[in-house]
């Protein structure tokens, strides 16, 4: 045994050296074949890449229904973003809109339970959550839909 052959894994194989000259098999094109792009260096080739011809669910008709067109789509504020008011404040959605905490109104405003409110509030809104009412009747204030 000599100090230069120890193996501290011996199943271990060294790695296929390629580009190294006549004899070695692997010289040349480096075991990549000739030409093409996946000959080149850096080439990442998508699994469901087609070689350029037009994708398979493109090609598919589109079947059945899907509401993505028809959703109502709210704007959302949660119990937090509700602390900055005074006691006792009532709180509409043109009040929110003023103060630059929503952006757009959209179909709506829903009131979400996330956070701690701390002031009693009467809020005006066209949806809440469960756990929003609950919250806001636990500090004292209303929830009113609209």
């Amino acid at each position: 045994m000599k100090l230069h052959k120890l193996n501290s894994m011996p199943e271990a194989k060294a790695n296929k050296r390629v580009g190294r000259g006549p004899g070695s098999g692997t010289g040349k094109t480096s075991g990549r074949g000739e030409k093409g792009q996946k000959s080149r260096s850096g080439v990442s080739i998508p699994a469901w890449f087609q070689g350029g011809q037009s994708a398979l669910f493109r090609r598919l008709p589109k079947r059945g229904f899907n509401n993505a067109r028809f959703r109502t789509e709210y704007a959302i504020i949660n119990l937090n973003d509700l602390n900055n008011f005074n006691d006792g404040d009532i709180i509409t959605p043109e009040l929110l809109k003023e103060k630059g905490i929503i952006k757009k109104e959209l179909a709506g405003i829903k009131v979400l339970g996330t956070g701690e409110l701390t002031k009693k509030l009467t809020i005006k809104a066209h949806r809440f959550s469960s756990k929003a009412v609950t919250k806001i009747e636990g500090a004292g204030g209303t929830a009113e839909v609209i």
